[in-house]
């Protein structure tokens, strides 16, 4: 059977990187409803032009919109076949229900778990390149020397403590909200240790591909 994966975790505890791993260990395709919201726009399908008219309005796409755009994703032939990777989506407890109400189910829910003070040091220390598109930490994954580069990175607005810790309020908010729809098939890994980097990265993915594995086998 095809998995079907659900990934949660606030910025900074290293979903992005872990995507990327399970897309290419389990061969799923990955679905991020901001994509698709920007394909359905650029498209000019007619749920695109839907939402693009709260868009330009500066509202939020209504979660019937989105669900339905993720039905859709859902039932290209390339989805079915291969299983998929749903990333921070559903975000609240209205958007679980519309879709359990839809018909979409995972097998599993992994949930990314790191402390928040954690994910301050994490977002707060990162640099953009944006000339090359590269992202740096200022301690973890240090810049060249180069005066040039050194000179051109930038620090994103919303890396800053203030509006980081913003977001996680509302990150928990969500998470503590959703939980309970996926009690049952909850997987929930540790982001952090006191081990170095890499070390810390093939934990999580091993402890991520435990909880993919044994889903599959209920």
């Amino acid at each position: 059977m095809a998995p079907q994966i659900i990934i949660s975790g606030a910025p900074g505890s290293g979903k992005g990187t872990q995507c990327e791993f399970i897309v290419k260990t389990y061969g799923v395709v990955h679905i991020s409803t901001g994509d698709i919201l920007r394909e359905h726009v650029k498209g000019g399908t007619d749920l695109g032009k839907q939402a693009n008219e709260f868009m330009t309005k500066g509202e939020l796409v209504p979660d019937q919109l989105v669900i339905d755009m993720v039905k859709a994703k859902l039932s290209e032939p390339e989805v079915s076949q291969k299983g998929w990777l749903l990333d921070g989506f559903p975000r609240t407890p209205a958007q679980a229900q519309a879709m359990a109400d839809n018909g979409i189910n995972a097998d599993v829910f992994l949930q990314l778990e790191v402390p928040d003070e954690v994910l301050v040091e994490r977002i707060c220390g990162r640099r953009t390149d944006p000339v090359t598109g590269k992202i740096y930490h200022m301690s973890f994954n240090p810049p060249p020397q180069d005066d040039e580069i050194l000179n051109r990175l930038v620090h994103r607005a919303d890396d800053t403590e203030e509006a980081l810790r913003t977001r996680l309020v509302a990150y928990h908010n969500n998470v503590n909200g959703i939980i309970d729809f996926y009690k049952s098939i909850c997987v929930t890994v540790n982001g952090h240790s006191d081990l170095g980097f890499k070390e810390n990265v093939a934990r999580v993915q091993k402890e991520l591909c435990d909880g993919v594995d044994a889903s599959q086998k209920t």
